[in-house]
């Protein structure tokens, strides 16, 4: 009988002579993670291996995390995420003999994570809780952490890169997204307000999450937030990002898979709400440049991923994983309809406009 895939990784962080149990985590995307609970003495830790085809440096990841942890930990006590365990010789990860790569963290034991909203005022909850995990940085320099996905949420190098698809072999793919690409095209000003973003001082880089969303938050069982998980993506960025990611993700009254787009429409309740959480954080740190364009966040956010959506189909679907052949088109048709109501919805409620 073969061993199991992370048996070595357990012998190398826990005593060998104790027996384990391991439960599999099944929420998250891209690192695979497993409850493992000591029979012994019932402690439990969180192992997880890491998705080195996303994250191609793992020690880039371990470096943030630890100047995170400290920060918070040297900081403030209302305020946690998972403590990092380590290995035999104080190692941050472990590299097996399949060269899988291996951490620990901290298991919190009661946490819940949830997948979609309920109401405003848990938006408002959530919102508020990314506001805070950025806002506790406001005296950390961002540029010690290294960026460990290449220009993740850059604007100007995803439409960079939907301008390169539109050279596709898919004659067929490049003809059906006739339409979509039209509409992308027009929207290249959201890409020349972000290069004046990142060249301008009132715009100043912070710690940004760069994947806010409920399912990246652990609740406990009366409902209260524990804490923000999943910082892989915890690098250098800009005002827009989490909020952008937020409005995105809980603003509209469908997701990305919805295959009906026509239907969507921004929630007005759930917008101000979402606009009120973060703000009563971050009002008072934001700069006034950040204040006045905060309504881009949204734009910005929903905009990237219609790009990279319709650059995945166009390229033959090498990135996202898909569950049948045109899911990226139908993805990229759903956020650019979401695109296009929240624009309508920010001129007639705000009167903003880029």
């Amino acid at each position: 009988m073969e061993p199991a895939p992370y048996q070595e990784a357990i012998d190398a962080f826990a005593d060998t002579f104790h027996q384990f149990t391991a439960e599999p985590i099944t929420t998250g995307l891209i690192n695979q993670s497993w409850k493992i609970t000591c029979l012994q003495t019932g402690e439990a830790f969180l192992l997880q291996q890491i998705n080195t085809a996303v994250f191609p440096e793992p020690g880039l990841l371990q470096s943030n995390y630890e100047l995170l942890w400290k920060h918070i930990r040297e900081t403030t006590l209302s305020f946690t995420i998972p403590a990092p365990k380590y290995f035999a010789g104080d190692t941050a990860f472990f590299i097996d003999s399949n060269n899988k790569c291996w951490r620990v963290f901290e298991f919190i034991p009661g946490a819940v994570t949830l997948n979609s909203i309920e109401d405003p005022e848990q938006a408002r909850t959530v919102a508020a809780t990314f506001a805070a995990f950025t806002a506790i940085f406001a005296n950390f320099d961002a540029t010690q952490l290294h960026h460990t996905i290449y220009r993740f949420h850059d604007l100007s190098f995803r439409f960079g890169q939907f301008k390169e698809s539109l050279h596709s072999k898919y004659y067929e793919r490049l003809h059906k997204s006739v339409l979509l690409i039209e509409e992308l095209k027009k929207r290249e000003r959201y890409s020349s307000f972000y290069d004046i973003i990142t060249d301008a001082e009132e715009f100043p880089l912070r710690v940004m999450h760069h994947d806010a969303k409920i399912s990246n938050i652990l609740f406990d069982n009366t409902g209260k937030v524990i804490c923000p998980v999943d910082l892989d993506t915890a690098m250098p960025g800009y005002f827009f990002s989490d909020l952008g990611d937020l409005i995105r993700s809980m603003a509209g009254n469908s997701d990305e898979k919805d295959r009906e787009p026509d239907h969507l429409y921004i929630r007005k309740e759930f917008y101000d709400a979402i606009m009120d959480g973060y703000l009563s954080v971050m009002e008072k740190r934001f700069t006034g440049a950040e204040k006045k364009y905060i309504h881009f966040s949204g734009l910005s956010m929903i905009c990237m991923q219609a790009l990279r959506f319709l650059t995945d189909y166009l390229n033959g679907d090498v990135y996202y994983r898909i569950d049948y052949p045109e899911q990226n088109y139908d993805r990229a048709k759903n956020q650019l309809a979401l695109l296009q109501k929240l624009e309508e919805f920010l001129k007639k409620q705000y009167d903003f406009s880029i």
